[in-house]
């Protein structure tokens, strides 16, 4: 029997070296994404996702960075092994990344339309006429205003709202089998974001797998299929989304739960996390979490918890995971 796994991460480690010491951004990382499946990874911010994401398609500059240790399997081709002249022709086309900082990501010396071009052309036998016409099609469907004069933009004189548009529209444009979304809509008003996220379900409906990485739980319960929650450079607990919402099973999950405001609640202050994510030089010893966490006990100081298995694809990794999956308390 044929696996549905489009993209198997397994036992991923992800090193850099400082001036102060060197740290795991990313520790010994296992997850899958099924095919046609909406896979959400969340987190505060400073716990690996966005060096996940990179790493995946080998975008960590190094130095400082190293992929210590790992595979990525994507359609059974491991892209940590694979050439640089092939994994640059998966780049793009069988796998689009929606980088978090279009500024960044977009030429500063080229207009707008010449850069989705090239995209185009360079991974299809398409000519400039078609692929020109094209590009202008995916800006008025990211709902860009006036996309034919947009082309000839350069990208400083648009908003960061718009570039935003425009690295979506060219992460969608060539139908990838799996798009890693890294925040995509930061920058964009309530009203586009729920456009672009609809173009986003629409290319689930072909078939395309994506990888959301965020840290609103508002956004996850409407678009994920499944769940990876990561923590100071740990997948802490994942599954189904219906698990991670209503059995959450590790302190942390529950913590970012409670953290999200509900119009029933009538509550002066919102519930917060104590304290905040650790430096990666000076992780605590065991559990990541037991300094925040209100559960810890001796153990957590000594021991570093696995991921157990709660049944149907639920996994957390916390000594007491079995109670908590049992003892909601509000959490829902």
């Amino acid at each position: 029997m044929m696996s549905s796994s489009l993209l198997i991460v397994k036992n991923l480690t992800v090193a850099f070296t400082t001036d102060e010491g060197g740290f795991n951004a990313v520790d010994n990382v296992s997850f899958e994404v099924q095919k046609g499946e909406i896979v959400g990874l969340v987190g505060e911010s400073g716990c690996g996702k966005s060096v996940t994401a990179l790493s995946l398609l080998r975008l960590i500059p190094s130095p400082p960075g190293d992929i210590r240790n790992g595979q990525v399997l994507f359609n059974s081709q491991d892209l940590l092994s694979l050439d640089i002249k092939a994994l640059r022709q998966l780049r793009g086309s069988a796998i689009s990344m929606i980088f978090q900082e279009p500024m960044a990501a977009l030429s500063p010396l080229q207009r707008i339309g010449r850069q989705m071009v090239e995209t185009l052309q360079l991974h299809s036998s398409m000519a400039a006429k078609d692929a020109w016409r094209q590009a202008e099609e995916w800006l008025t469907r990211v709902k860009i205003p006036n996309a034919s004069e947009r082309m000839f933009a350069y990208p400083f004189q648009l908003s960061g709202g718009m570039q935003q548009r425009i690295m979506i529209a060219m992460a969608l444009m060539l139908h990838p089998e799996l798009i890693i979304a890294d925040e995509p809509t930061t920058a964009l008003d309530v009203t586009i974001q729920a456009q672009v996220f609809d173009l986003i379900l629409d290319m689930r409906e072909e078939q395309t797998s994506i990888l959301l990485i965020t840290h609103d739980m508002g956004v996850v319960w409407e678009m994920c299929d499944r769940v990876l929650v990561m923590y100071a450079s740990k997948i802490v607990e994942q599954g189904a989304r219906d698990q991670i919402f209503f059995h959450a099973a590790h302190p942390y999950s529950r913590g970012l739960l409670r953290s999200i405001p509900r119009l029933k609640d009538n509550i002066e202050r919102l519930p917060a996390i104590a304290g905040s994510v650790p430096s990666p030089l000076h992780y605590p010893s065991g559990c990541h979490f037991r300094d925040r966490c209100p559960h810890a006990f001796e153990r957590c100081a000594k021991e570093e918890p696995p991921l157990v298995d709660l049944g149907s694809g639920h996994g957390a990794a916390c000594f007491i995971a079995p109670d908590l999956v049992h003892n909601q308390d509000g959490v829902k």
